[in-house]
Formats: C-alpha cells, sequence, structure tokens
C-alpha cells in the first residue's frame, strides 16, 4: 500500500494559454444541484468553477431557486430543472439531464442537492452512465452511501468526502481516525475512483498514489467551503489535467486561496465565498 507523500511534491499546472484561445478550450463544466434553502451551495460551487478557469459553467438546478441562483452570478449560465413539493430536483428531470450533459466536458453533482429516494435514483444513473469526468460532493455522497449497491462507473469519478460522508460510503461510522488513510486508499483502489477525504491535511488518493495537503486553515472550517472545492476541481478537470493531478491542484489551490484570505480577513470571520474571491491570487502565486 503506498505511503502519502507531501502535496508539494511537483505540484501539478496548468498550462499556459494560447494567445488564440477561445471558451470552448477550457471545458464546458455542467453542476447539478440545489434545493429549496440551499441555493447558496450550487451557486457558490458555480462561481469558484469560474475563477478556477472553466470557459463555460451552467448550473442544472430546481425551477424553484433558478431566479435566487441566476442573480449571484451573471456570468454563470442556470437552467431549470422540474422540482418535487420539498424542492429538490424531480425524478423526471432525467431527461433534461442528459441532454444538458451530452456537450459538457465535465460534470459535477451533489452540493445542495438534498435526499429523496428520487435522488438515489438519479444519482445512481448520472454515477453509471456518465462517460465524462464527474465530481461528486456533499448529499451526492450520502446518496451513494444509501445504495443498496455500488454502481460502475462509466468515466472517471473524484469523491469528495469530509471524514462523516467518508465513514457511511465505506459502511463503518466507527473507523478510528488512525485507519483512515488506509482505508481510503483500499477504497479508491476497489472503486477505481480518485477520493479526496477532507479535513486538517487533506488526503489524495487514488489507489496507486496518495498526498497530503498543505495549504490551508482552520477559517476554512465553514459553510460551502467544500462546495467551493467542487467547483474548483471540475473546472481544472476541462483543462488539460488528468484526475488524480486536478484533484491535488484543486485541494492546493483551494488551501492556499484560504489561506490568503485569512492573512487578509483573520480566520475567524472567514466565509467560503472569500475563498471564492481569493482564487485569482491563488492562481497567480501558483504561477509566479
Amino acid at each position: 500500500m503506498p505511503r502519502s507523500k507531501s502535496s508539494t511534491d511537483s505540484i501539478p499546472r496548468l498550462a499556459p494559454r494560447a494567445r488564440d484561445s477561445h471558451k470552448g478550450d477550457f471545458g464546458r463544466a455542467l453542476l447539478i444541484g440545489g434545493s429549496r434553502g440551499m441555493s447558496g451551495a450550487i451557486g457558490l460551487s458555480g462561481m469558484a468553477a469560474l475563477r478556477a478557469g472553466a470557459g463555460l459553467v451552467t448550473l442544472a438546478i430546481p425551477d424553484v431557486i433558478q431566479p435566487v441562483v441566476a442573480g449571484m452570478e451573471p456570468s454563470f449560465m442556470t437552467t431549470s430543472l422540474p422540482a418535487d413539493r420539498a424542492g429538490r430536483i424531480a425524478p423526471r428531470a432525467r431527461g433534461l439531464i442528459d441532454t444538458l450533459r451530452g456537450p459538457s466536458t465535465m460534470l459535477a453533482c451533489g452540493p445542495g442537492l438534498g435526499r429523496s429516494p428520487g435522488l438515489i435514483k438519479l444519482v445512481e444513473w448520472l454515477y453509471r452512465t456518465t462517460e465524462q469526468p464527474l465530481v461528486l460532493d456533499a448529499d451526492a455522497l450520502n446518496l451513494l452511501a444509501d445504495m443498496d449497491e455500488w454502481p460502475r462507473n462509466a468515466g472517471p469519478r473524484i469523491l469528495t468526502p469530509h471524514p462523516g460522508e467518508f465513514k457511511r460510503l465505506v459502511g463503518d461510522t466507527m473507523l478510528p481516525e488512525d485507519e483512515w488513510e488506509a482505508r481510503a486508499i483500499e477504497f479508491a483502489a476497489e472503486r477505481g475512483i480518485v477520493l479526496i477525504l477532507k479535513g486538517h491535511s487533506t488526503l489524495i488518493t487514488d489507489g496507486q498514489e496518495a498526498y497530503r495537503n498543505t495549504t490551508g486553515n482552520p477559517g476554512m472550517a465553514t459553510g460551502g467551503s467544500g462546495d467551493v472545492l467542487t467547483g474548483v476541481i471540475t473546472a481544472l478537470l476541462g483543462q488539460g489535467l488528468r484526475p488524480m493531478d486536478a484533484a491535488r491542484l484543486g485541494v492546493h489551490v483551494h488551501g492556499l486561496a484560504g489561506d490568503l484570505a485569512a492573512a487578509e480577513l483573520g480566520e475567524v470571520s472567514m466565509i467560503a465565498s472569500d475563498i471564492v474571491r481569493w482564487l485569482p491570487m491563488a492562481f497567480l502565486r501558483l504561477e509566479k
């Protein structure tokens, strides 16, 4: 079993942009999520995807929150999906999502999604049939954990659980902390995925390689921080990086943005949108 290395070891980098580039060169991101009362999560993911360099970003969201989400940022697009009575994406949205994902380069699902029997079937279908790289976070992970049988994946998958979500995924809510790393590496190898176990010294592994992140601070322990990470990694997948490299660079730059924000604002007052605002400075720091 591989031992984890520091993420500062040969951090992946984005290639310089050609002078004649156009927005299609940097990926078409489709982010699926949101529900009544949880519009901010998918909005943060969309803003982060833009700041992390995605060429085009579309948020597929329940129709009941579309006006709210669309008003968060004029640079991303929104598509309304039919909602159930609780304001979550309804099962009948599958056909529209299938149409949307066709031209997409990379997808994400989970921020603000909520949980329902219909959403279990939707996430299972996405996981099993999406050929493009797919990032799963938040409620999408909880819905995976609720499935009777783990679905096969048709393309690259990146899962971003925090410790509680991770223990539910592996089916052992009492798993001791000193076994998390070994179990995460084993789980990633078994499922053929990239797994990001979030927290202090976040672990990134594909079952063959394993890295510990060195950026970030306690001020990032705030609601929405993980949604920002989802958007960052999704954007990087459309810019020529393999999934493991997109995960490593995404976690690093996300933490670096948090460190830059903390240096200016302090850790106590930091909120997730501050991480988005400092992403440009984090990418500039990496270029230097």
